[in-house]
Protein backbone atom coordinates (compact mmCIF):
# COMPACT_ATOMS: atom_id res chain seq x y z
CA UNK A 1 0.00 0.00 0.00
CA UNK A 2 1.33 3.48 -0.81
CA UNK A 3 1.81 5.93 2.05
CA UNK A 4 -1.32 7.61 3.41
CA UNK A 5 -0.19 10.93 1.91
CA UNK A 6 -0.37 9.38 -1.58
CA UNK A 7 -3.91 8.04 -1.30
CA UNK A 8 -6.24 9.92 -3.62
CA UNK A 9 -3.36 10.98 -5.90
CA UNK A 10 -2.31 9.90 -9.38
CA UNK A 11 0.49 7.79 -7.91
CA UNK A 12 -1.76 6.11 -5.38
CA UNK A 13 -4.31 5.18 -8.03
CA UNK A 14 -1.65 3.83 -10.40
CA UNK A 15 -0.13 1.75 -7.59
CA UNK A 16 -3.48 0.28 -6.54
CA UNK A 17 -4.52 -0.43 -10.13
CA UNK A 18 -1.38 -2.39 -11.01
CA UNK A 19 -1.58 -4.25 -7.68
CA UNK A 20 -4.95 -5.67 -8.77
CA UNK A 21 -3.55 -7.21 -11.98
CA UNK A 22 -1.77 -10.51 -12.49
CA UNK A 23 0.62 -11.37 -15.35
CA UNK A 24 -2.03 -13.64 -16.87
CA UNK A 25 -4.49 -10.72 -16.90
CA UNK A 26 -2.31 -8.93 -19.43
CA UNK A 27 -0.95 -11.94 -21.30
CA UNK A 28 2.56 -11.96 -19.85
CA UNK A 29 2.45 -15.65 -18.90
CA UNK A 30 4.72 -15.30 -15.87
CA UNK A 31 3.32 -17.72 -13.27
CA UNK A 32 6.20 -17.55 -10.79
CA UNK A 33 5.27 -16.58 -7.20
CA UNK A 34 5.74 -12.89 -6.47
CA UNK A 35 6.81 -11.27 -3.25
CA UNK A 36 4.15 -8.57 -3.62
CA UNK A 37 0.84 -8.85 -5.51
CA UNK A 38 0.28 -7.28 -8.89
CA UNK A 39 2.41 -6.28 -11.85
CA UNK A 40 5.81 -4.69 -11.56
CA UNK A 41 6.34 -1.06 -12.54
CA UNK A 42 8.52 -2.01 -15.49
CA UNK A 43 5.81 -4.36 -16.78
CA UNK A 44 3.19 -1.60 -16.80
CA UNK A 45 5.70 0.74 -18.42
CA UNK A 46 6.38 -1.81 -21.17
CA UNK A 47 2.66 -2.38 -21.80
CA UNK A 48 2.03 1.38 -21.96
CA UNK A 49 5.02 2.11 -24.16
CA UNK A 50 6.79 4.44 -21.73
CA UNK A 51 10.14 4.13 -20.00
CA UNK A 52 10.28 2.38 -16.66
CA UNK A 53 12.00 5.38 -15.08
CA UNK A 54 9.26 7.75 -16.28
CA UNK A 55 6.49 5.48 -14.99
CA UNK A 56 8.28 5.23 -11.65
CA UNK A 57 8.43 9.02 -11.40
CA UNK A 58 4.70 9.20 -12.17
CA UNK A 59 3.84 6.72 -9.45
CA UNK A 60 6.12 8.48 -6.96
CA UNK A 61 4.60 11.89 -7.72
CA UNK A 62 7.82 13.26 -9.23
CA UNK A 63 6.49 13.69 -12.78
CA UNK A 64 3.50 16.01 -13.09
CA UNK A 65 3.19 16.53 -16.83
CA UNK A 66 1.67 13.31 -18.14
CA UNK A 67 -0.04 13.94 -21.46
CA UNK A 68 -3.54 12.74 -22.31
CA UNK A 69 -1.98 10.20 -24.67
CA UNK A 70 0.20 8.77 -21.87
CA UNK A 71 -2.79 8.57 -19.50
CA UNK A 72 -4.80 6.73 -22.16
CA UNK A 73 -1.90 4.34 -22.74
CA UNK A 74 -1.62 3.65 -19.01
CA UNK A 75 -5.40 3.13 -18.83
CA UNK A 76 -5.17 0.45 -21.51
CA UNK A 77 -2.17 -1.18 -19.86
CA UNK A 78 -3.95 -1.26 -16.50
CA UNK A 79 -7.19 -2.58 -18.05
CA UNK A 80 -9.19 0.32 -16.62
CA UNK A 81 -12.90 0.79 -17.23
CA UNK A 82 -14.16 3.96 -18.92
CA UNK A 83 -15.04 5.44 -15.53
CA UNK A 84 -11.61 4.55 -14.14
CA UNK A 85 -9.89 6.06 -17.20
CA UNK A 86 -11.82 9.30 -16.73
CA UNK A 87 -10.87 9.26 -13.06
CA UNK A 88 -7.20 8.80 -13.96
CA UNK A 89 -7.38 11.83 -16.26
CA UNK A 90 -8.86 13.91 -13.42
CA UNK A 91 -6.07 12.83 -11.08
CA UNK A 92 -3.42 13.65 -13.68
CA UNK A 93 -4.92 17.10 -14.19
CA UNK A 94 -4.95 17.73 -10.44
CA UNK A 95 -1.34 16.54 -10.15
CA UNK A 96 -0.31 18.96 -12.90
CA UNK A 97 -2.08 21.92 -11.25
CA UNK A 98 -1.36 20.94 -7.62
CA UNK A 99 -4.30 23.03 -6.35
CA UNK A 100 -4.06 24.43 -2.83
CA UNK A 101 -7.01 23.57 -0.56
CA UNK A 102 -9.64 26.33 -0.50
CA UNK A 103 -12.45 26.83 2.00
CA UNK A 104 -15.54 26.55 -0.22
CA UNK A 105 -18.74 28.55 0.02
CA UNK A 106 -21.66 26.91 1.83
CA UNK A 107 -23.69 24.72 -0.48
CA UNK A 108 -27.32 25.49 -1.22
CA UNK A 109 -29.73 23.11 -2.90
CA UNK A 110 -29.80 23.46 -6.66
CA UNK A 111 -33.14 25.02 -7.66
CA UNK A 112 -33.87 22.32 -10.24
CA UNK A 113 -33.25 19.49 -7.79
CA UNK A 114 -35.32 21.27 -5.12
CA UNK A 115 -38.20 21.47 -7.58
CA UNK A 116 -37.89 17.77 -8.39
CA UNK A 117 -37.79 16.95 -4.68
CA UNK A 118 -41.13 18.72 -4.30
CA UNK A 119 -42.70 16.81 -7.18
CA UNK A 120 -41.78 13.18 -6.38
CA UNK A 121 -44.84 12.79 -4.18
CA UNK A 122 -44.61 10.20 -1.43
CA UNK A 123 -41.45 8.57 -2.78
CA UNK A 124 -38.58 8.87 -0.27
CA UNK A 125 -36.05 11.34 -1.67
CA UNK A 126 -33.15 13.55 -0.61
CA UNK A 127 -30.52 15.82 -2.14
CA UNK A 128 -26.81 15.15 -1.54
CA UNK A 129 -24.17 17.82 -1.90
CA UNK A 130 -20.74 17.42 -3.40
CA UNK A 131 -19.31 16.28 -0.06
CA UNK A 132 -22.31 13.95 0.45
CA UNK A 133 -23.86 16.34 2.96
CA UNK A 134 -27.65 15.91 2.99
CA UNK A 135 -28.89 19.29 1.79
CA UNK A 136 -32.61 18.48 1.79
CA UNK A 137 -35.05 15.61 2.16
CA UNK A 138 -38.77 15.05 2.04
CA UNK A 139 -40.67 13.52 4.94
CA UNK A 140 -40.56 10.00 3.48
CA UNK A 141 -36.84 10.24 2.73
CA UNK A 142 -36.14 11.28 6.30
CA UNK A 143 -38.36 8.49 7.66
CA UNK A 144 -36.72 5.81 5.50
CA UNK A 145 -33.04 6.67 5.83
CA UNK A 146 -32.64 8.81 8.93
CA UNK A 147 -35.76 8.75 11.05
CA UNK A 148 -33.63 8.79 14.21
CA UNK A 149 -32.31 12.27 13.30
CA UNK A 150 -34.00 15.64 13.70
CA UNK A 151 -35.88 16.30 10.43
CA UNK A 152 -34.80 19.97 10.64
CA UNK A 153 -31.09 19.07 10.77
CA UNK A 154 -30.70 19.57 7.01
CA UNK A 155 -31.86 23.19 7.26
CA UNK A 156 -28.75 24.39 9.12
CA UNK A 157 -25.32 23.90 7.48
CA UNK A 158 -23.64 23.24 10.83
CA UNK A 159 -25.99 20.34 11.66
CA UNK A 160 -26.46 18.74 8.25
CA UNK A 161 -25.90 14.98 8.33
CA UNK A 162 -23.30 13.59 5.96
CA UNK A 163 -24.30 10.44 4.09
CA UNK A 164 -20.84 8.86 4.18
CA UNK A 165 -20.42 9.61 7.88
CA UNK A 166 -23.77 7.94 8.53
CA UNK A 167 -22.72 4.79 6.64
CA UNK A 168 -19.50 4.37 8.60
CA UNK A 169 -20.10 6.02 11.96
CA UNK A 170 -23.84 5.76 12.65
CA UNK A 171 -25.10 2.46 14.20
CA UNK A 172 -28.66 3.02 12.89
CA UNK A 173 -27.46 3.26 9.29
CA UNK A 174 -25.24 0.20 9.66
CA UNK A 175 -28.25 -1.78 10.90
CA UNK A 176 -30.49 -0.34 8.18
CA UNK A 177 -28.54 -1.84 5.27
CA UNK A 178 -28.51 -5.62 5.19
CA UNK A 179 -25.91 -5.32 2.43
CA UNK A 180 -23.87 -2.84 4.44
CA UNK A 181 -20.54 -3.83 2.84
CA UNK A 182 -21.90 -3.09 -0.63
CA UNK A 183 -23.27 0.25 0.56
CA UNK A 184 -19.91 1.06 2.13
CA UNK A 185 -18.06 0.23 -1.11
CA UNK A 186 -20.42 2.41 -3.13
CA UNK A 187 -20.10 5.29 -0.67
CA UNK A 188 -16.30 5.28 -0.69
CA UNK A 189 -16.10 4.74 -4.44
CA UNK A 190 -18.32 7.74 -5.14
CA UNK A 191 -16.54 9.91 -2.57
CA UNK A 192 -13.24 9.15 -4.31
CA UNK A 193 -14.66 10.41 -7.61
CA UNK A 194 -15.83 13.59 -5.90
CA UNK A 195 -12.36 14.06 -4.40
CA UNK A 196 -10.85 13.94 -7.90
CA UNK A 197 -13.46 16.36 -9.25
CA UNK A 198 -12.92 18.85 -6.42
CA UNK A 199 -9.27 18.40 -5.35
CA UNK A 200 -9.09 21.88 -3.78
CA UNK A 201 -12.17 21.49 -1.54
CA UNK A 202 -10.74 21.85 1.97
CA UNK A 203 -13.91 20.56 3.64
CA UNK A 204 -13.98 17.46 1.47
CA UNK A 205 -10.33 16.73 2.29
CA UNK A 206 -11.06 17.25 5.98
CA UNK A 207 -14.01 14.85 5.81
CA UNK A 208 -11.88 12.14 4.20
CA UNK A 209 -9.20 12.61 6.84
CA UNK A 210 -11.74 12.46 9.64
CA UNK A 211 -13.33 9.27 8.33
CA UNK A 212 -9.94 7.61 7.82
CA UNK A 213 -9.09 8.32 11.46
CA UNK A 214 -12.45 7.37 12.97
CA UNK A 215 -13.23 4.28 10.85
CA UNK A 216 -10.69 1.58 10.10
CA UNK A 217 -13.14 0.14 7.57
CA UNK A 218 -13.27 3.43 5.69
CA UNK A 219 -9.47 3.73 5.77
CA UNK A 220 -9.09 0.23 4.32
CA UNK A 221 -11.61 0.83 1.52
CA UNK A 222 -10.16 4.25 0.75
CA UNK A 223 -6.67 2.76 0.46
CA UNK A 224 -7.94 0.31 -2.18
CA UNK A 225 -8.48 3.23 -4.61
CA UNK A 226 -11.71 1.73 -5.96
CA UNK A 227 -14.12 4.11 -7.65
CA UNK A 228 -17.89 3.79 -8.10
CA UNK A 229 -19.71 6.22 -10.43
CA UNK A 230 -23.11 7.44 -9.27
CA UNK A 231 -25.66 4.92 -10.47
CA UNK A 232 -28.89 3.24 -9.49
CA UNK A 233 -28.61 0.42 -6.98
CA UNK A 234 -30.87 -2.05 -5.18
CA UNK A 235 -30.50 -2.40 -1.40
CA UNK A 236 -32.11 -4.71 1.13
CA UNK A 237 -33.04 -2.94 4.34
CA UNK A 238 -34.06 -3.78 7.87
CA UNK A 239 -36.11 -0.74 8.93
CA UNK A 240 -36.94 -0.30 12.65
CA UNK A 241 -40.56 0.72 11.88
CA UNK A 242 -41.71 -1.18 8.78
CA UNK A 243 -39.35 -4.17 8.88
CA UNK A 244 -37.57 -5.69 5.91
CA UNK A 245 -37.90 -4.17 2.47
CA UNK A 246 -35.98 -3.85 -0.78
CA UNK A 247 -35.66 -0.49 -2.48
CA UNK A 248 -34.10 0.84 -5.66
CA UNK A 249 -32.15 4.04 -5.19
CA UNK A 250 -32.31 6.09 -8.41
CA UNK A 251 -29.86 8.98 -8.85
CA UNK A 252 -30.25 12.21 -10.79
CA UNK A 253 -27.28 14.57 -11.00
CA UNK A 254 -27.35 18.32 -11.49
CA UNK A 255 -25.64 20.01 -14.43
CA UNK A 256 -26.01 23.45 -12.86
CA UNK A 257 -24.55 22.38 -9.51
CA UNK A 258 -21.77 19.81 -10.17
CA UNK A 259 -21.59 17.20 -7.45
CA UNK A 260 -25.20 17.53 -6.27
CA UNK A 261 -27.43 14.49 -6.61
CA UNK A 262 -31.12 13.77 -6.07
CA UNK A 263 -31.68 10.24 -4.72
CA UNK A 264 -35.19 8.76 -5.07
CA UNK A 265 -36.13 5.43 -3.48
CA UNK A 266 -38.78 3.18 -4.99
CA UNK A 267 -40.10 -0.39 -4.99
CA UNK A 268 -42.12 -2.33 -7.58
CA UNK A 269 -45.86 -1.70 -7.40
CA UNK A 270 -47.81 -4.35 -5.49
CA UNK A 271 -44.87 -5.62 -3.47
CA UNK A 272 -44.55 -5.67 0.30
CA UNK A 273 -41.68 -3.18 -0.06
CA UNK A 274 -43.97 -0.73 -1.88
CA UNK A 275 -46.51 -1.12 0.93
CA UNK A 276 -43.78 -0.42 3.50
CA UNK A 277 -42.80 2.77 1.66
CA UNK A 278 -46.43 3.89 1.66
CA UNK A 279 -46.57 3.39 5.42
CA UNK A 280 -43.48 5.51 5.89
CA UNK A 281 -44.98 8.32 3.80
CA UNK A 282 -47.97 8.63 6.11
CA UNK A 283 -47.83 11.42 8.72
Amino acid sequence: MPPVSELGTLGGFLHASRARLTPSDVGLGDHRPRRVPGLRREEIAMLAGVSASYYTRLEQGQALNASAQVIDALSRALRLSDAEREHLHLLASAAHRRPAPVEPALETVDAGLAELLDTVGDAPAMVFGRRRDILAWNAAGHALLAGHLDPRAVEVPATRPNATELVFLDPHTRELYLDWQEKALASVGHLRILAAQFPDDARLLALIGQLAVESAEFASLWAANTIRPSQSAVYRMRHPVVGRLTVTQQLLTSVQAPGQTLVICSAPKGTSSAAALRLLSQP
